[in-house]
């Protein structure tokens, strides 16, 4: 995906025009002219087939890395751990991840690595889906009204489903894409609140299946319509357009998205390692000013929203159909198909301070580390603090997102005020308030899930 030799001409005026500006202190703003010359100009950045990577796709077809001096190269990878494997060996200089990655690779879950992140990409995106055969057995326990079924749907209906297949002896499998990503903690959230036990990881179960009334596995987003078709999985939580696929092969119905879960939860954030990101503050900077921009595109209309379907159904990015994508990208999501509702917040990019890497963010993640075993023992409230800056740069976002209104491409009210927490937050399915100052407050108030003190 080398840039086109106009792009290329484009990308050398433009680090020019900025070494120019710097060096003679005219032309750009006072805050702008903080933002020195990038020290890296060519990039490789990494991403996985999902209609959430679309801020780095907007920012590279739309010419906004090339507007900051910087020769971008895009590549999909096969999964999420390749993915963070090459960004901590350098092979790639950042890549779209999962929001859990780098508190994982922090805490060292899995892999060890100081893992660290200035640009949240987008909120909600995700759903859970379910075999036609496993839907048709939970559609007998719904309510509906006006001919259609009410929503959201959840999880005590596939309760009665489990329960029958416990007495039958079989085992009800599901499918998410890595132990720390989004996808993971929304299954688990919404089966705990229907009264299912998703299990714990343990140091002798890394697999977290110990205790589960519902075993998860892990399947790469793109595998998981076919892996549910051959049986493998009864249903599963994936980003887009996995569940909009099942919907278009026959194979399953998604049953709820994860903004129904968690009311705009955030979903992928744009990571790089520690090192990366203070051998090159300047180029950092850059990146997250051209992917603010990208997120303000693709949330300014519908028009933007359609175009960006057209880049996106590119074999080298998503590679899905249109229709598929188009299905949840444009404000609508299908269910069972044929029930196509209204969901203008299925993806939002920008909206809602969409790209704030909010501490309390980081700590619900954290929560639920702790909720499922991932995190072993019992930290203070503190801890869950001082984990979560050292993974979130909200002073990175702000220097590039105050250089952007300098320049006029962003308004002083795009930016939240804020020190770093949302403040009380509701929107969840099982009704529970979370607030990210009291960790251990918000964990003590789950009847499934390890509380505070416990050690697994």
């Amino acid at each position: 995906m080398a840039s086109s030799s106009h792009n290329l001409n484009r990308r050398r005026f433009a680090t020019s025009a900025l070494a120019l500006a710097g060096a003679s202190g005219l032309g750009l703003p006072a805050l702008a002219q903080k933002v020195g010359r990038p020290e890296k100009e060519a990039l490789k950045f990494g991403f996985i087939k999902l209609t959430d990577c679309a801020p780095l796709v907007v920012a590279y077809e739309k010419g906004y890395f090339e507007d900051e001096g910087l020769n971008v190269t895009l590549e999909a990878q096969a999964n999420w751990k390749v993915l963070l494997d090459r960004v901590i060996d350098g092979q790639l200089d950042g890549a779209h991840m999962l929001a859990g990655q780098p508190l994982g690779a922090t805490i060292g879950f899995g892999t060890k690595a100081d893992i660290v992140t200035a640009f949240s990409m987008d909120l909600n995106g995700n759903a859970i889906t379910v075999s036609n055969a496993v839907w048709a057995e939970m559609k007998q326990h719904l309510p509906m009204e006006g001919g259609k079924i009410v929503h959201p749907i959840k999880a005590d209906a596939l309760k009665k489903v489990v329960d029958a297949w416990k007495k039958q002896g079989k085992a009800f499998k599901m499918g998410m894409v890595f132990p720390v990503s989004t996808h993971n903690y929304e299954l688990r959230y919404w089966l705990a609140a229907g009264g299912l036990n998703p299990g714990y990881y343990t140091s002798t179960d890394i697999s977290g299946t110990s205790k589960a009334d519902v075993l998860l596995s892990v399947t790469p987003p793109p595998q998981m319509p076919a892996t549910m078709e051959s049986g493998t999985i009864h249903g599963y939580c994936v980003g887009e357009p996995w569940n909009q696929q099942a919907v278009f092969k026959g194979v399953g119905v998604p049953v709820i998205t994860d903004d129904e879960i968690w009311k705009n939860n955030p979903e992928k954030v744009f990571g790089v390692t520690g090192a990366w990101a203070k051998a090159n503050p300047n180029t950092h900077i850059a990146v997250v000013k051209a992917l603010i921009r990208a997120g303000q595109w693709l949330d300014a209309s519908m028009a933007n929203r359609i175009e960006a379907v057209k880049m996106l159904s590119k074999s080298q990015y998503v590679g899905a159909d249109e229709a598929v994508i188009a299905n949840s990208m444009t404000g609508t999501f299908e269910y069972e198909k044929g029930d196509k509702r209204p969901a203008p917040d299925f993806n939002v990019f920008f909206r809602n301070f969409a790209t704030y890497p909010f501490y309390s963010d980081a700590i619900w993640y954290l929560t639920q580390m702790r909720r499922w075993g991932q995190i072993t023992e019992a930290k203070p409230d503190s801890w869950y603090l001082e984990t979560a800056k050292k993974v979130y740069l909200p002073e990175v976002y702000m220097q590039a997102a105050n250089a952007l209104v300098a320049q006029g491409k962003l308004k002083a009210t795009d930016l939240p005020k804020t020190d770093g927490f949302k403040g009380v937050q509701t929107g969840f399915i099982d009704g529970v308030a979370y607030d990210g100052r009291k960790p251990n407050d918000y964990l003590a108030k789950f009847k499934i899930g390890l509380k505070p003190a416990d050690k697994v």
